[in-house]
């Protein structure tokens, strides 16, 4: 089980989280999980530039090593990047030395600030920890980023067309909305993403990466 639309009540549970952007204008926030891959991710940015959009993309540092080329023709077309761990691992079932010197050996091949739990599974230890630049040995804070909209194109279970209800039917202006540029998910991504791009871009939205800041504006 998962939620489409992130509850208000989650949110509120961890309140350190970025679970969305407050922004006064239409615009979207995009993000992919667990790339890169060696066909999704290109045909993602071949996607991306079509419609003029930027987007952040949550790397595991084992495919950034894997695949760096991807990785620099992410950087180079503008779009940002963040930190998904090395290997992908799950908060809630291993210790917290485990998680955390997983995150640091992502961080070796992925230079951003900003981090996102695989699955979305993260103690507060782990979090305040990683939010505590001194205490990961990274010099610098991360910025943990959630979501509001899952589109669920990992969801065997579901259609293409449930997966695209799911975004256009939630999604509003300064949403995070996680996609994932993996095999998995690709069979979804290829009917999703452009129809998700073309419908809200007729609606004057504009698709942004994810800055790297401290505090959102108010």
């Amino acid at each position: 089980m998962y939620f489409v639309k992130t509850p208000w009540w989650l949110r509120s549970l961890y309140p350190a989280l970025t679970w969305r952007i407050p922004v006064k204008e239409k615009i979207l926030f995009l993000t992919f999980d667990d790339g890169p891959e060696i066909t999704a991710t290109p045909f993602v940015l071949n996607i991306l530039k079509q419609y003029h959009a930027k987007a952040t993309f949550f790397c595991l540092g084992k495919n950034v090593a894997a695949h760096r080329t991807i990785y620099e023709r992410i950087l180079a077309e503008g779009h940002a990047v963040g930190n998904h761990t090395y290997q992908h691992v799950n908060g809630w079932k291993v210790d917290n030395k485990t998680y955390l010197n997983d995150a640091l050996e992502a961080a070796k091949y992925i230079d951003s600030a900003l981090f996102r739990p695989p699955y979305g599974r993260i103690t507060r230890f782990q979090s305040a920890v990683l939010q505590s630049a001194p205490q990961t040995g990274m010099q610098r804070n991360f910025k943990i980023i959630m979501w509001d909209i899952l589109s669920g194109d990992f969801d065997v279970h579901i259609s293409s067309v449930e997966c695209l209800a799911n975004v256009v039917t939630h999604a509003q202006a300064g949403s995070i909305i996680v996609f994932h540029d993996s095999v998995k998910a690709f069979p979804h991504l290829q009917y999703v993403l452009p129809k998700v791009l073309a419908h809200f871009t007729e609606k004057g939205f504009q698709f942004k990466s994810i800055p790297n800041l401290k505090k959102w504006p108010e």
